[in-house]
Parts: C-alpha cells; sequence; structure tokens
C-alpha cells in the first residue's frame, strides 16, 4: 500500500522551492486582476512524471500558466521546467532517496574500508 506524498514538501522541492514562490506569484497576479476588472482569469498547473531509465526516479516536467485580466484584454506569461525526484519505497514522491538506514550511507558489505577479521 503507497503512503501519500506529502504535497507542500513535494511543491515546495520542485525546481529548488521557485516554482512553489512562481505559484503563489500568479495566484496574487490572476486574483488582483479579476477583483480589479471584474472579468475572470486563469491559472493552470500541469505535472508530467517519465521515469528515469530502470531506476526508481521520475523525472517530473511542471508547467504553470496564467492570465491576468487588464482593462482592455489580458495578459499572460507560462513557464517549463523539470525536476528529477525519486519514488520512495513506500510510493512517496520526495527529492531524496530513501535512506538504506538513518544516518548510513552505505551498506556494510559497501564500505570501501574493510572491517579485519
Amino acid at each position: 500500500m503507497s503512503t501519500p506524498t506529502d504535497t507542500t514538501e513535494f511543491l515546495n522541492e520542485l525546481n529548488g522551492g521557485a516554482f512553489a514562490s512562481q505559484i503563489g506569484y500568479a495566484i496574487s497576479e490572476v486574483a488582483s486582476g479579476v477583483v480589479e476588472h471584474g472579468k475572470a482569469g486563469k491559472l493552470v498547473i500541469t505535472r508530467d512524471m517519465s521515469q528515469i531509465g530502470d531506476s526508481h526516479m521520475v523525472k517530473i516536467k511542471h508547467k504553470l500558466y496564467y492570465k491576468v485580466p487588464t482593462k482592455r484584454g489580458t495578459r499572460s506569461e507560462n513557464t517549463a521546467l523539470d525536476t528529477q525526484m525519486n519514488v520512495g519505497t513506500a510510493g512517496q514522491v520526495t527529492l531524496f532517496a530513501d535512506a538504506l538506514h538513518p544516518g548510513q550511507l552505505f551498506e556494510r558489505d559497501q564500505a570501501t574500508v574493510k572491517p579485519r577479521t
């Protein structure tokens, strides 16, 4: 059974947090235009995911498009970038892979210095 991804953390990890900031800016711009001019605005967020090779990683293409009403029409902007993320053993999508054991980077048999026997 999958564990849900933390949505706030996920959005904050896309493009190092820049995507979340762009969304916040777009929301404010569109809402301000809607209130000021009494016309509808639009904000569209899309994410397309594809597997990277045979790994437990996905490439997430994130797109933001918004249209702000103006006095005589609209103005719009769009942006598209991608972020590589890991899919954990429980299904959570995060920037960093699951740790084998907390605080340990490698399994014992992968150590570069072998213990004395």
